[in-house]
C-alpha cells in the first residue's frame, strides 16, 4: 500500500467493499475529529476490490447500505469498516499506546515482595513474553485489564493501597497540598499554627516513590513522610 493512500474495508456477507482515503486526514475521522468526510475520501467510488478497480454496483450499495451515495456509504463504512492503517501510523499508535499501557501498570500495581513498581523493562519483557499484541485503536485502559491476566502468571502483581504521613513546611505547604491531593486521598489533615501542613494520604503503593519523588522537588527536600499502614 502506497503513503499516498489507504483503505477503508467494509465486509459482510461474503461481500467486500473499499474506499480510498487520504491517510492523515482518515487517521483524524476514524478517531472522531470534526473533518468533512469529503475531504478525506480520494475518489468518490466504492470499490469491491480497490487494486483491481473493480466498482461495487449501485445495486449492491442500495442493497447493503441503503444509499448509493458514496458519501453517505463511506460515512457508514468507516462507522463500521477497518481503516487499514500504514504501517508508519500503526507503528507510530502501537508505541504510543505501549507507553501508556505501562505508564499505568507501573503507577498501579507493584511486586508484592518489594511494594515497589515493576521497572519498565521487566514489564516490556514480559509483554513479550506472553506474546500480547496491541490494539491502536482501543484505550489503553481496556488493554491493560486484559494484559493483567496474562501477567500474572510470571510477574507478580498487587494493586494495594498504603497510608503515607507527611509533613509539610509552612512555604510549601499550599503547593505540596495541590500536588498530593491529585495522587491521592487525603484522609485526614491539619494545618499547623506555624502554617506547616501535616496530613495522612492513601496512594496506590505503585504511585509512593512517584509522589514523593515530586514532593522532594517541591520542598528541596525539605519534608517528612512515613509509611504508617
Amino acid at each position: 500500500m502506497g503513503s499516498n493512500y489507504t483503505l477503508v474495508r467494509y465486509q459482510h456477507g461474503g461481500e467486500k467493499y473499499e474506499i480510498l482515503v487520504d491517510p492523515d486526514k482518515g487517521l483524524s475521522y476514524k478517531k472522531g475529529e470534526p473533518i468533512d468526510i469529503s475531504n478525506v475520501i480520494l475518489i468518490d467510488t466504492i470499490f469491491t476490490d480497490a487494486n483491481k478497480g473493480e466498482k461495487a454496483s449501485e445495486s449492491k450499495l442500495k442493497t447493503e447500505f441503503g444509499t448509493s451515495d458514496p458519501i453517505e456509504v463511506a460515512k457508514l463504512m468507516f462507522e463500521k469498516g477497518t481503516f487499514l492503517l500504514t504501517a508508519a501510523q500503526r507503528k507510530e499508535m502501537t508505541d504510543q499506546k505501549l507507553r501508556q499501557i505501562i505508564t499505568i501498570i507501573s503507577r498501579t500495581y507493584v511486586d508484592p515482595a518489594t511494594k515497589l513498581p515493576h521497572p519498565v523493562t521487566r514489564i516490556e519483557n514480559a509483554m513479550e513474553e506472553v506474546k500480547f499484541n496491541i490494539d491502536p485503536f482501543k484505550t489503553a485502559e481496556e488493554q491493560v485489564k486484559e494484559l493483567v491476566q496474562l501477567l500474572r502468571p510470571i510477574l507478580p502483581m498487587s494493586s494495594e493501597n498504603i497510608q503515607l504521613a507527611i509533613k509539610i513546611p509552612p512555604e510549601h505547604a499550599a503547593r505540596c497540598f495541590g500536588i498530593v491531593k491529585n495522587f491521592g486521598e487525603i484522609k485526614r489533615d491539619e494545618w499547623q499554627r506555624d502554617g506547616s501542613w501535616v496530613a495522612v494520604v492513601e496512594v496506590p503503593a505503585a504511585m509512593q516513590l512517584e509522589l514523593l519523588d515530586k514532593l522532594g522537588k517541591a520542598t528541596q527536600g525539605n519534608l517528612q513522610s512515613k509509611i504508617i499502614k
